[in-house]
């Protein structure tokens, strides 16, 4: 986890055949576990972010091909260190009678 965002594009360009430039946003995980970068080009430059988690590890998902495509609310909780794969619910919505 060393890249920056040259080093993190080019790794966007080579591994995964993509353009970082395309307004994707990228998401790169360290190997504990515990640090995620994210890198998203913005229409002005690039952008990146890394969080480290105190506690835990974030869960990150199997890739066959390299990448993984994932819904709004499934990167929203992956950076939040939910497990995305099976999130628990608060409330149970009971049928009425």
């Amino acid at each position: 986890m060393r890249k920056g965002f040259d080093g993190l594009a080019a790794v966007v360009q080579s591994a995964l055949a993509a353009n970082p430039f395309d307004g994707h946003v990228f998401v790169f995980r360290g190997r504990r576990g515990d640090l995620l970068k994210v890198l998203w080009f913005d229409g002005q430059g690039l952008l990146l972010l890394a969080k480290r988690l105190e506690r835990g590890r974030f869960v990150w998902p199997q890739a066959s091909d390299g990448r993984v495509v994932l819904s709004p609310a499934q990167l929203s909780m992956l950076l939040e260190g939910i497990d995305w794969r099976m999130p628990a619910r608060t409330h149970v919505p009971e049928l009425a009678a």
